[in-house]
């Protein structure tokens, strides 16, 4: 699909902001499928379903807090590693950039970021595995940067004052509700992404509204042209 390029002044927005799982690597299902699969083996029965609607879009310590809460044990020395390499092991295998995310990324004439709960060693795999990473090299944030991850907005803030965007300038690209939050509280524009394939496990689009999303995106590469619409609305 071509998608025409636009006049940066035309816009309303000095930085596209994206969240990178479910937003621009397709790795979500895959994560909390491993965040499932890890947990059963450790005690704690957990399906896909679950996995999604309490992980997503969560930090690794979510994870980690909800094993010591259910099992009142402590965390296994070889939990947290045994975890990463299955999950880095699927990643290999099965990790693709979100459909038609690239092209709308360089039909937008703005500076881009990435802010991310994952950590920086994730991020380069995922990013690099997807042949995203050339896109955003140098220009990308992880949670592990900040004190309060999302929904808190410190990372989204921190990423802004790298940039030196202004907080109101920004619009983030998000595929939870927690990130959403985040965005929201940071003062920016918020646009609910769906078109990750764990929406066809658990549509959260209901949830990424009542979080306070500004906008759904149902295809990345309708983004260019959502850009346009906000501008034209003046948000």
């Amino acid at each position: 699909m071509v998608i025409t390029p636009m006049n940066p002044a035309s816009l309303a927005f000095d930085l596209v902001i994206f969240d990178c799982d479910g937003a621009l690597v397709d790795s979500e299902i895959i994560s909390c499928g491993a965040v499932a699969d890890v947990l059963s083996r450790h005690g704690v029965p957990t399906d896909l379903n679950y996995a999604l609607r309490t992980f997503l879009g969560r930090p690794a310590s979510a994870v980690t807090d909800a094993f010591t809460e259910q099992t009142n044990k402590p965390l296994p020395d070889t939990f947290v590693s045994s975890w990463r390499e299955y999950l880095f092991t699927r990643f290999e295998q099965e990790l693709v950039a979100v459909d038609g995310i690239r092209s709308a990324i360089e039909a937008i004439p703005l500076p881009r970021c990435v802010a991310s709960s994952s950590d920086e060693e994730r991020l380069q795999i995922s990013l690099g595995r997807t042949g995203l990473l050339p896109l955003f090299e140098g220009n990308i944030f992880s949670t592990t940067m900040v004190k309060h991850g999302k929904p808190a907005p410190d990372l989204f803030l921190y990423a802004a004052r790298q940039m030196d965007v202004s907080a109101p300038r920004c619009v983030v690209v998000e595929d939870s509700p927690s990130g959403v939050k985040a965005a929201k509280a940071a003062g920016m524009t918020a646009v609910g992404f769906t078109g990750g394939s764990h929406y066809s496990v658990l549509d959260n689009t209901e949830t990424l509204l009542n979080a306070g999303a500004d906008h759904i995106l149902k295809r990345a590469a309708d983004l260019p042209s959502l850009l346009r619409e906000i501008s034209a609305d003046g948000r």
